[in-house]
């Protein structure tokens, strides 16, 4: 029996749910300088002065330093299509431009003697008018960057077509898709060490993120050696969410100045400043057109997105390209007009956080689909079918010019409505609502798909089987959290035969393992495990050779049998040979270990998708929203295994979910933030959140040889459109279009006192 399709119990667990993980914070480094910055405590304005002098003269304070110190210089972003003035010094040095933004950093013999000097530390600060709303920004009234010009980071002009032509019916609507924080466990951290080896300097750093070698690769850029010089490792990562996807101004500055110093250096955040430190996710205004046919068939979308990238252009600043990239989502529209405009504020800048631009995009097209059924009077559900594009049309271009590679979107609307009764559920609804002491019911759809490696980047996997018959997989993908130890394991197990239990898994080491892209956008499996399949393919081949000699018998004559893990002759297994044969004889005479590796390119990116159901009540006295049951469908391709699928999913729907009713990040006018610890931010707990039902799917992917998609976005972009469509479907009767999320108690009540 296969080990692929099953849902075998995660080997990480064990020992985290023991002995515990071992993360940054964990590692004992001798003689270390414990690091505090010093941050901004003002949104915008000039740096006049830096006073250290009190801070200096404290206990156990070894330096205080600067960018003036560091020789730090200004930096352009790092994408090529940002305007190259807006630039950055990793210690703010002519101006600050968010409250957060590290200015200086104290080094002291312990954390606590660090912090007390921070707080010594005055930073002289002439104040300028802050810029927090994009409207704003778009003034270009007060520059962030006076060299620039302009506030405009990024954008993508309209075409101009009359996307509209043929319509009989069309619905506009402004909303936005809001600023929310990442809120990891676990916060940044990280520890950097040189030494001289061989006549030359080496950097070690140890750093919680999402891909050691692209850490790597930064730090050696921003410290002006090869990459040979620098070793990064990465332990346990206690959640990444994609904002842990990148190198952050604090860990080049804690590697300048431990190499200033001659002394290791380490760094744990606080929780607020990871709150305001640690990039932030979505923050989209949004106005969007839909049209069509009054029975229900949609014929052209338009829609402008006005992206907010933070105090400093990053990967957020690019992320509207969705918007058009999946334009259309899982419906097949004929017509389509998207353009983008990102700006700079004084906020905290705007990364990657879980989907990075896919649930935005998905936001856009599934609200308006609802808005318009609404006014043409028809079911979601059924505007919804008829608009499907359908099993035989793939691959599928869509009309902004992308191509999916696989889909059953309508048998994902059917697996959901299947686990409801639907017309028992409208009967209810009606019901209520001339019930004046019921609560409101309503029901949200959304059908989305979304984009998974969505650069097209290529993995490493390698195999090692010792003479002892265990075996050692190394990837270039970095776990944290999704179960990738339990599903490469499966692969190579399936594929070998050797034991599950045999079969160990390294990452993260970039002295270890030879190169990788890390995780992010959903790649690990269908890329990082597609690697290790050819790796493993590849030893098997080599290993046949191998035993052929051992059982003197022709290789083409040698078979595997993968449920013993022995070799022999075809239609002799009585006489055989086991890995752990195979691989003595390898290295046997002083030979090289026994291993293969590959990377796996893939053709293109894969589109996952599904169909959610959301359903709420909505108390119509005080506003209060309880989301009732939420059911999913969510097609990942092949699915290795079920219950990695089932776990992933349901941390995405509650993010998703989470996002629709309650977490926000807000700032008031000056841009001071004001959820900057979890006080103050509505960070999702079981309590707030249903037990979810999910429907499982498959429609393989041909774009890689496990045929798998990725799922660990998935319920984040379906949930919040599904959840906040419910919301407005509860309140619809009482003439209310529309909602802004997050549709807390209050923006609920006020919709419904403003209809009365």
């Amino acid at each position: 029996m296969s080990m692929l399709g099953t849902s075998v119990v995660r080997k990480e667990d064990p020992q985290l749910l023991t002995e515990g993980g071992s993360y940054v914070d964990d590692l004992p480094m001798e003689g270390a300088l414990h690091v505090a910055f010093v941050r901004s405590q003002l949104a915008h304005g000039v740096i006049e002065s830096i006073d250290i002098d009190e801070a200096v003269g404290m206990p156990g304070v070894v330096a205080v330093l600067t960018a003036a110190d560091l020789e730090l210089t200004p930096q352009p972003p790092g994408m090529p299509m940002f305007n190259a003035e807006m630039k950055r010094t990793h210690l703010a040095s002519d101006r600050v431009r968010f409250v957060g933004e590290p200015v200086a950093v104290v080094l002291a013999e312990s954390h606590t003697q660090a912090v007390d000097a921070a707080e010594m530390v005055w930073v002289d600060v002439d104040p300028l008018p802050a810029v927090v709303s994009v409207h704003d920004s778009l003034t270009d009234e007060t520059l962030l960057f006076p060299d620039a010009g302009t506030n405009t980071v990024f954008g993508m002009p309209p075409s101009g077509d009359d996307v509209f032509a043929d319509c009989e019916v069309t619905v506009e609507l402004s909303f936005r898709n809001h600023r929310l924080a990442p809120c990891p466990l676990e916060t940044r951290a990280t520890i950097a060490r040189w030494e001289t080896i061989d006549g030359q300097e080496h950097l070690t750093q140890w750093s919680e993120n999402q891909g050691a070698h692209g850490t790597r690769d930064g730090l050696a850029a921003a410290l002006g050696v090869d990459t040979a010089q620098v070793r990064v490792i990465t332990p346990d990562v206690g959640g990444g969410f994609g904002a842990k996807n990148g190198i952050y101004p604090e860990d080049i500055v804690v590697a300048m100045a431990a190499r200033r110093l001659g002394r290791p250096v380490r760094w744990v955040e606080t929780r607020t400043e990871s709150m305001l430190g640690l990039v932030h996710g979505r923050g989209q205004e949004i106005t969007a057109t839909i049209g069509g046919t009054r029975d229900g068939r949609v014929l052209g979308f338009r829609s402008h997105v006005i992206q907010d990238g933070g105090a400093y252009p990053m990967v957020g600043s690019v992320l509207p390209i969705f918007a058009k990239n999946l334009a259309t989502g899982p419906y097949d529209i004929g017509k389509v007009d998207v353009s983008t405009a990102s700006v700079v504020t004084n906020t905290v800048p705007v990364g990657a956080y879980r989907g990075a631009g896919r649930p935005e995009a998905a936001q856009i097209v599934d609200r308006m689909v609802d808005a318009f059924a609404r006014e043409i009077g028809k079911d979601p559900a059924e505007v919804r079918r008829m608009n499907y594009v359908q099993p035989d049309q793939f691959p599928y271009t869509n009309a902004s010019g992308t191509t999916l590679d696989s889909g059953n979107y309508e048998g994902a609307l059917d697996e959901v409505l299947a686990q409801v009764d639907y017309d028992d559920l409208r009967a209810e609804q009606a019901r209520r609502r001339d019930d004046p002491n019921a609560k409101l019911l309503g029901l949200g759809f959304s059908s989305y798909i979304e984009i998974t490696n969505p650069v097209t980047t290529p993995d490493f996997g390698s195999i090692e089987v010792r003479p002892d018959g265990s075996a050692l997989l190394l990837t270039g993908v970095s776990p944290h959290g999704q179960g990738h130890y339990t599903v490469f394991a499966q692969i190579a197990a399936d594929l070998t035969g050797i034991p599950f239990e045999q079969i160990e898994v390294r990452h993260g080491d970039t002295d270890l393992v030879a190169r990788g892209n890390g995780t992010g956008g959903s790649r690990s499996l269908q890329i990082g495990g597609s690697a290790i399949k050819l790796a493993t393919e590849s030893l098997i081949d080599r290993a046949r050779e191998l035993a052929a000699d051992l059982l003197e018998a022709a290789v083409d004559d040698v078979v595997l049998d993968p449920a013993t893990g022995n070799f022999s002759v075809a239609g002799t297994p009585a006489v055989a040979r086991s890995w752990a044969d195979v691989a003595e004889a390898a290295v046997s005479g002083g030979g090289e270990a026994f291993l293969a590796e590959a990377d796996f390119q893939p053709e293109g990116s894969a589109f996952p998708f599904g169909s959610h159901l959301a359903i709420v009540e909505v108390d119509r006295d005080t506003g209060e929203v309880d989301l009732v049951r939420l059911v999913t469908c969510d097609d990942c391709g092949v699915m290795v295994n079920p219950m990695l699928v089932a776990g992933q999913v349901h941390g995405g729907v509650a993010s998703g979910a989470a996002q629709a009713l309650m977490e926000e990040f807000v700032y008031d006018e000056d841009g001071n933030p004001k959820t900057a610890t979890f006080m103050d931010y509505a960070l999702v707990s079981a309590a707030e959140l249903p037990s979810f039902e999910r429907r499982p799917h498959e429609t393989p992917s041909p774009l890689n040889p496990l045929g798998a998609k990725g799922i660990g976005e998935s319920g984040t972009i379906g949930a919040t459109p599904a959840v906040q469509n419910a919301v407005i479907d509860a309140v619809a009767h009482l003439g209310i279009r529309h909602v802004d999320i997050p549709a807390t108690a209050e923006r609920v009540w006020r919709a419904i006192t403003a209809a009365r």
